[in-house]
Order: structure tokens, then sequence, then C-alpha cells
């Protein structure tokens, strides 16, 4: 299908080339899209909303997560792979086939793209986990499939997992994220959520497996900042079962979110809290309750907080979320139209998509923005309140009395 790339740049190349000398980028850029009813959206308005943000990155990663796009393979796990050569293909693929029954293995859909060079091998492969395999060691599907997913990233040479959940895929690489998006045929791709960004590398280089988003199973994340606690994070992770081989501070963050929502079962909020903490003086001036609440949440999760400046904003099937670190260093920015929830880094990526939004808003430090699909499961176990002492149960799940109540919302 025909393109026109000129109209997705939204600036004048020759006043850009005069000006971005002196701009003050602020990082990446980022964006989040999320219709609540659950209405399919063309993967052309990510496009449009990141095509505005171009001089917040340099050409050195561009990415995308689309969710709802892959609805006739709806209950598979999708592998969406980056190859270095075709050696690394085929021991990725030997462990693939040990640890699933492959439905379909293919090249992923591309066209050329003026920009787009030095691509790896592409494929994506739809698939479920071998059932007699789950049942020998007493295993959840997800848990398993993480455990392919640091297997083959940490061990193949050459391979990487870009991502691994069921009815999305990320779609990311070296580039400007409006050419990384036709290069992918993202307008051919339509989803409920989407999820995207331009970078900006400071402390690491410009590779294909290094663009955000980075995933983990329905997990995507995008993020402008630096993680400055990546190596305390990395460590912590290790100790549940999870490898960190990107060699990027964004990693430990999708699987910060793994952890707390979908193995600790933490309801978002305090996820997004444990994460980015209110200060010790911001909790002494708290109501009792909430502040031994937010004491439990800094003892418990003190090595999974993350610090420095950042924005933010996770996807998943059933919605999306996008947190700042608690002072707000990076820009964020809100807004509604209807049942579209958006989040980016500028308000012009927000009117370019939703034009005439009924409400614009910038959130607060370390506050939440979640949009949530109507009618689609909430993947993070139903809307938890849980107690000061409860806290520590969601992690060693020793005691029955600190099971959660589920309330209704």
């Amino acid at each position: 299908m025909p393109y026109d790339l000129s109209r997705y740049d939204g600036f004048d190349p020759a006043r850009y080339r005069e000006e971005s000398p002196f701009k003050i980028h602020g990082g990446c850029g980022l964006m989040g899209l999320c219709d609540e009813s659950g209405a399919l959206m063309s993967g052309e308005e990510a496009i449009l909303a990141m095509a505005v943000q171009r001089d917040r990155g340099n050409g050195l990663g561009g990415g995308y997560a689309g969710y709802g796009i892959y609805p006739e393979f709806a209950d598979h796990f999708c592998f969406h792979m980056m190859y270095h050569d075709l050696k690394a293909k085929e021991e990725a693929e030997a462990i693939l086939d040990q640890h699933f029954l492959i439905e379909v293995a293919e090249p992923m859909p591309t066209r050329p793209v003026k920009g787009i060079t030095d691509a790896p091998l592409l494929w994506r492969y739809f698939m479920t986990p071998h059932q007699h395999i789950l049942d020998e060691r007493e295993q959840s599907a997800e848990d398993y499939v993480v455990s392919v997913v640091m297997l083959v990233n940490s061990r193949v040479d050459g391979a990487f997992v870009a991502s691994s959940g069921k009815n999305m895929g990320a779609f990311k690489g070296v580039g400007f994220p409006e050419e990384i998006g036709h290069y992918f045929r993202l307008e051919e791709y339509a989803g409920h959520t989407w999820v995207a960004h331009n970078r900006f590398p400071t402390n690491t280089p410009g590779w294909w497996g290094g663009a955000h988003p980075f995933t983990l199973l329905d997990w995507s994340i995008v993020h402008n900042g630096e993680i400055s606690s990546y190596g305390i994070n990395s460590r912590y992770l290790e100790q549940f079962g999870y490898t960190c081989s990107l060699g990027t501070d964004t990693e430990v963050a999708a699987y910060l979110f793994d952890l707390l929502l979908r193995r600790h079962k933490l309801p978002v909020s305090l996820a997004c809290k444990a994460l980015a903490a209110p200060l010790w003086d911001e909790i002494d001036r708290m109501p009792e309750d909430e502040a031994a609440l937010m004491r439990s949440l800094r003892a418990v999760y003190g090595p999974g907080m993350l610090n420095g400046p950042f924005a933010i904003v996770l996807g998943f099937n059933g919605g999306m979320v996008a947190l700042n670190d608690r002072i707000k260093l990076r820009p964020l920015v809100a807004a509604r139209c209807g049942s579209k929830l958006m989040v980016a880094s500028e308000e012009s990526a927000i009117r370019t998509v939703l034009p005439d939004p009924d409400e614009v808003w910038t959130p607060k430090a370390g506050e939440p923005v979640i949009g949530r699909v109507k009618g689609m499961d909430w993947p993070i176990h139903g809307d938890l309140h849980l107690g000061a002492a409860q806290i520590s149960c969601a992690v060693t799940a020793v005691e029955p009395a600190c099971d959660a109540e589920e309330v209704t919302v």
C-alpha cells in the first residue's frame, strides 16, 4: 500500500536543522493511546503522534507495541524475534521448538523505507507451550514463557526476543519512529492500545534490540529518562529468576512490573507507589493508616524502587498505565476524548491525534494515569485493597490470613 512519509513529518527540515542545536530536548519522546471502549485503532494514529515528536530523538531508536492486533491467534503466545545471523536463528528456533508447539513461523512483514538500514532477521512465531512440560514442572504458562525468554536472551548469541505476549507485538529498531512505523507497515494493524517511543540514547548505544518498548509477556514499557538504580534493581530481580541481559536501564522496569503485578498481585496503584515511592517527609505528613502502608511498601520493595528522572508508559492487554518519577523530572501530558485516553511527552502529539480533547491535564509526580479497556479481563487480579501488614505477605505468600479482599470499583 503506497504511503507519503512526508505527511507524518510535522516539521520543516530546513528550520529543524537551524534550530535543533539550540533545543533542550528533555530526553526521549513517548506516547500511549488507549480506547477504553475496546474499539480498534489503526497503527497510523500512533505513527502520527510520534512524527510530531521527531526532535525528541536522534534517529537511533523508535518503536511501538500494539494490543489486540492478532485476534486470529488470540490464544497463542506471539514471539517477535530479532536475529543477527542464521546461526542465531537456528539456535533460538531449536529452543522454541523444544518448549512450544509452533503453529506459525514466518518473516515479519516489512517494506523498504529510506533511513532504515542494517536490519536484523525479523521473524514472528505463534505458539502454545507443551502441556506435558507444564504438568511436569507444575508451572504456569506465563512463568514458563518468562523462563524461555530469559534463556534465549541470555544464552543465544545474536538472538533477542522483542515481545512474547498474547494478541500483541512490539515493532522496534534503529531509526526515527515514523520510519520504523512504516517499515513494519503498522497502518495495516489495528489495536485497542498503542504505546510508542522516540529514542535519544545517552548511556547505551543505539541498536535494534535496545530500542523501546521493552517487553515481557503482555507488558511493554516505553521510557523517557534515566533509571540510576539499575544496578540494585537488576540484582533484586535476579532473586526472582529474571536475567537482565540487554544492558539498558529500561529493561528492569518491564520485569519489575511483571513481578509486582502478575506474581505478587499488587494493585496497580500500590505497584506504582512501590516503584515511585513518596519521599519520607511526605509519608510523615500522611494519615497514619496510609503512612503505615507507604512505609511497608518502601521497606519491602526498597531494592525495586526506581531512582532517577523518568516518565514511563506501561501497556498490557486490558489497558495502560502512565507514571512519572516522584518529583516529575520528565514531561508527561494526559488527555481524554470520549472513550480515548492518551498520554504523551508533548501536548502537540495529543492534539495531532485528538484535535478537540474533552480534558487535558499534567499528571502529578508519582500519580499514575490508568486506562482500562471495557469488557477485557483486568490482568492484575482484580482491584485489591491491601493493608500495611499484608504487603510482606504478597511477597512471601506464607500466611493465608494475608489474602487480599477484592472490592468493586
